[in-house]
């Protein structure tokens, strides 16, 4: 008796049908794990990355990998595309065009531009990848979403002074936007420590008004508990009470998750301290219990 063939057998036929059955689950049904198990399903049919007899089959390897690309971004598995790519490509350089282009775009979303600084340049640098008719469209978009970004403007200037695939003019254009991008990032680290400086003295005097109107607010305090003890009999605790209410109000508005009210909540514990030492005062303090 014959076994009966996997459902998902390999060969070019079973890699057209699952890519057309993952496009329908991403796009129809918005099923991305099942999306994601098709396309890996129909990569393995094809076998392990480019070579003699898969030259006809790269298109829907590629199609099937684009495909997976999106269903991972869409479970905001963004960070497993890398990888999860080049284990049916193997070697960055053997990536093909459409899928190098998704995973700038995607990382430079994510605002995670260096983790496709080494492939993008691997790639970049493949002889064999120099001839092909995307070379010059994806060097631009190296440059504008992985090395600008980064900062490495030395690194761009070489790759575009190195490129045979753009003109003279086009040469030119790039050079002068890589010119502009290091001028606009020195102007930002300079008026970076400006901008630093210019914030302290400014938390300063937020922090000495507050400081003088918090304790200003509990002399009061104190004045209003002395007149008040002179006419009903108050028990200590109820001064406590009143105190800690009114240093609870104060903290919980000052947001005490913001970096800018930690040394402010220091010095209002230590003013706390003094005015509670003088609030009460060794007449009213209250007796100290078993």
């Amino acid at each position: 008796m014959r076994a009966e063939p996997p459902a998902w057998a390999p060969g070019p036929a079973q890699a057209a049908a699952l890519l057309e059955e993952a496009a329908d689950l991403l796009v129809l049904h918005r099923d991305f794990a099942a999306a994601v198990e098709r396309c890996e399903a129909g990569c393995d049919s094809l076998g392990p990355g480019p070579g003699p007899g898969h030259e006809s089959f790269a298109e829907v390897k590629c199609s099937l990998c684009v495909v997976g690309i999106q269903a991972l971004a869409e479970m905001n598995r963004w960070r497993e595309v890398l990888s999860w790519v080049l284990q049916y490509y193997h070697v960055p350089e053997h990536l093909p065009p459409k899928v190098l282009e998704l995973c700038i775009l995607l990382y430079s979303k994510v605002r995670e531009p260096q983790v496709m600084l080494e492939v993008g340049g691997s790639w970049l640098g493949s002889q064999a990848n120099r001839s092909l008719p995307e070379f010059g469209s994806l060097l631009e978009l190296y440059l504008a979403r992985v090395l600008l970004p980064l900062g490495r403007f030395g690194a761009a200037e070489e790759l575009v002074r190195g490129c045979p695939a753009l003109d003279s003019e086009r040469r030119l254009q790039l050079l002068g936007t890589i010119g502009d991008s290091r001028g606009r990032w020195r102007q930002e680290e300079e008026t970076r420590p400006e901008a630093e400086e210019r914030q302290d003295p400014a938390a300063e005097t937020l922090l000495g008004v507050l400081s003088q109107k918090l304790l200003t607010m509990l002399t009061l305090l104190r004045r209003t508990l002395r007149s008040m003890s002179n006419h009903f009999c108050l028990l200590p605790y109820k001064k406590m009470l009143l105190a800690t209410f009114l240093l609870y109000l104060v903290v919980v508005r000052l947001d005490p998750a913001s970096p800018t009210s930690l040394p402010f909540i220091y010095k209002l514990v230590q003013l706390f301290r003094q005015a509670w030492a003088a609030v009460l005062s060794p007449v009213h303090r209250p007796p100290i219990g078993d």
